[in-house]
């Protein structure tokens, strides 16, 4: 992608519009990725949509024709909670039932096959607790060999809540500082892969036996064996072989506590845990010596004899770069060795091609996910060539016997669009589906309502800013303008959607919004990620101010006097720190969500690890790094309108950050308005709270930039 130094798209125009709302941004259809078919025929997916007058949400399936791109509806319907294509055709499926007659809390696997007209399905198992994450595969022998997860008892078995015994009191007692995490209290369950069986003839399948648990026998010093793991229960962190015999998982390094390190491991176990799991990567295996960090996405090779996955090397950083590897497995051991490992990118997404050769992999690139093709055996300087653009941002991707690949993506203009590429152009990409030219609540979104610029920093380094523009936009007037510092701070916010924060609902309010990836974006290189280490309120925030400096004297349809800022997370804690400098002064108003206010704070979450390696060492041998960057220091200078927001269930950054930001602005005189949800953490996900949200952050907005001054009369605002 070529780099510029100017605003692309000054002169776009576009034509008159009904701008999209809250309740449509939120109302629209959800969609999951595609999941393809054997054949590569079929592809199906999810669709998730919200009816504000009912106030309930309802989903259905679909299936995607991959060489037509037409949609039809499933013949199944919300019944079916996840589903593989396997079994005696194309098109047969094993699915979850969310349901369990027979045993409350449990769930039920179903067999069908979706090309029947009558679509009937047979009953196959009844599981004793809430499974999810189900992979299979077929052994020679016919049996289908599957993998589900659910959370564990100590001893290994599967727990249901409903069956399990209430405890009369509330308490709860804790020997290490796992205690909580993003917003929930741990509990004495842990996630676990179980490994069944169906078994059968004449087409006839039963489970056979109960399904075990596959962690069970992993030796734990200090952290207990977890997969998926917490949070996230992703999936992807486990997978079954081909020929079914064997499983691959990650989980946390067991002697190692988990709030202070970051390392996990790739264990594999035979499906019928007939012996304990080995860490292929662990200690004491063939891995490279710095090779000492987290894994991620652990796939088998289609032969069933090699694992590749990415592993990070600081056992402390969770933002380091992640390095590809591919594992040879052979009983009890393994050869490790390394993928391209020159290559400055994180791929954390692997699929192996038809025939083992080749890595289908997803890294991102300048804020957005893409997908790279490298050949397993690529040498140390091995440059991967980009094939999917900067166009759309990749969630998932499938491959096909074509040789093609299937993509999910989004961009900011559609939540959701599916195309086949090629490994070798970007110019064979066809577009099957996407959501903006369907939805009926996107229909104002087009590619022309975004563009980006670049513009080189104190440190040499490029920072590309993304600009969302309003509806009707035209070159020709003034409109208002806001500032955006992104979370993480190490995650990018590129032009992609999000039910969130997404941009082009924020530009749908009247503004044109600036989304400036400062020093410590990913993506940009992991030297330039590093650079914020120990620099919080260094480098980001002269970035910031440098952006803002280029928007206010180069570009001639912003009204430099009705701008505002508004950030989350880190981007909260930028906000904050922006409130109490100089920038902060340049803005009508203000917003933080979930926030920091104060560094030490951090030691009353989680993940000690984050903290400590971005400052640079512990409070009790670095205090002074606590202090630098902390923006209460500044709160003298807080003056500026500002709208803080906090949740109660936040355990990433604690409630009292976002109240003591609040009682400080109040005493000072500066106008202020807090809210709360004391059923969200650190992300509104209700979609009830989400519209109360972001109704109040937008009056706010537009209120003191001008853009509404009838609300006060009409109550909603007041002075």
């Amino acid at each position: 992608m070529a780099m510029k130094f100017a605003l692309v798209g000054a002169s776009v125009l576009l034509g008159g519009a009904h701008a999209m709302t809250v309740e449509d941004m939120l109302a629209a259809p959800r969609r999951s990725t595609a999941i393809v078919n054997p054949s590569g025929e079929w592809a199906a997916f999810s669709s998730s949509t919200y009816n504000w007058t009912t106030h309930k949400a309802s989903t259905s399936w679909q299936l995607l024709n991959v060489a037509s791109g037409n949609v039809s509806k499933a013949p199944f319907g919300s019944d079916v909670s996840e589903f593989v294509w396997i079994g005696p055709t194309d098109t047969s499926i094993l699915y979850i039932n969310g349901t369990n007659d027979d045993i409350p809390g449990g769930v039920t696997l179903y067999t069908a096959d979706v090309a029947d007209k009558e679509f009937s399905p047979t009953l196959v198992a009844s599981l004793n607790a809430p499974f999810t994450g189900l992979k299979a595969a077929k052994t020679d022998s016919g049996d289908i060999n599957f993998v589900a997860n659910t959370l564990a008892w100590w001893n290994g078995s599967a727990y249901n809540e409903e069956l399990a015994t209430k405890a009369r009191s509330s308490g709860q007692v804790f020997d290490s500082n796992w205690i909580r995490h993003w917003n929930v209290y741990m509990t004495e369950q842990r996630y676990a892969v179980f490994g069944g069986v169906l078994s059968g003839s004449n087409g006839t399948l039963s489970l056979k036996g109960e399904p075990k648990n596959l962690l069970h026998g992993i030796k734990d010093y200090l952290t207990r064996p977890e997969t998926p793991v917490f949070p996230g229960a992703d999936p992807g962190d486990y997978e079954i072989s081909p020929d079914g015999k064997k499983v691959a998982f990650l989980t946390k390094a067991p002697e190692l506590p988990k709030a202070n390190y970051t390392a996990s491991y790739i264990y594999v176990v035979p499906h019928d845990a007939s012996s304990a799991p080995v860490a292929i990567n662990g200690p004491g295996s063939s891995r490279p010596e710095a090779a000492k960090g987290a894994s991620t996405s652990p796939r088998w090779s289609p032969d069933s004899k090699k694992i590749a996955y990415a592993q990070q090397n600081g056992i402390s950083y969770e933002s380091d770069r992640f390095q590809l590897y591919v594992a040879t497995v052979d009983g009890n051991s393994s050869k490790i060795t390394p993928v391209a490992e020159n290559w400055d990118s994180s791929p954390q997404s692997i699929l192996w091609n038809a025939n083992g050769t080749d890595l289908w992999v997803i890294s991102e690139l300048h804020a957005a996910q893409r997908l790279w093709v490298v050949p397993a055996n690529a040498e140390a300087d091995f440059k991967p060539k980009n094939i999917t653009g900067p166009q759309t941002s990749v969630a998932d991707f499938a491959l096909l016997p074509s040789g093609k690949a299937l993509v999910s993506a989004t961009s900011s203009w559609t939540s959701r669009i599916f195309y086949t590429v090629s490994a070798a152009t970007t110019v064979d990409t066809k577009v099957l589906f996407s959501a903006h030219l369907v939805d009926r609540e996107l229909a104002t979104l087009s590619q022309n309502r975004t563009s980006n610029f670049w513009l080189p920093n104190e440190n040499g380094d490029l920072i590309q800013t993304f600009v969302y523009y309003p509806p009707n936009f035209s070159t020709d007037k003034k409109w208002p303008a806001i500032l955006i510092p992104h979370g993480g701070p190490q995650v990018a916010l590129g032009d992609v959607w999000s039910t969130r924060w997404n941009m082009q609902l924020w530009a749908e309010q009247g503004f044109v919004v600036f989304v400036p990836q400062f020093t410590g974006t990913p993506s940009y290189s992991q030297r330039f990620t590093d650079l914020i280490a120990n620099n919080w309120g260094s480098y980001p925030y002269r970035d910031l101010a440098m952006v803002w400096d280029h928007v206010e004297k180069n570009i001639s349809y912003v009204d430099n006097d009705r701008a505002a800022c508004a950030g989350a997370s880190y981007g909260g804690y930028m906000t904050n720190w922006i409130q109490g400098h100089d920038l902060g002064r340049k803005f009508k108003a203000l917003v933080t969500h979930d926030g920091k206010t104060h560094q030490e704070a951090s030691y009353a979450t989680e993940e000690l690890y984050f903290i400590e390696h971005d400052q640079n060492g512990t409070i009790w041998d670095n205090y002074e790094n606590y202090q630098i960057w902390n923006p209460i220091r500044h709160a003298k200078n807080w003056s500026t309108p500002h709208f803080i927001i906090h949740n109660d269930l936040d355990y990433r950054v604690v409630f009292d950050e976002g109240m003591s930001a609040f009682n400080i602005l109040q005493s000072l005189g500066v106008p202020s308005r807090f809210l709360h949800f004391p059923d969200e953490g650190h992300h509104v996900l209700n979609r009830e709270n989400s519209k109360v949200w972001h109704d109040h952050v937008f009056n706010w907005m537009r209120y003191w930039v001008g853009l509404d001054e009838e609300l006060i009369s009409e109550g909603i605002v007041h002075q």
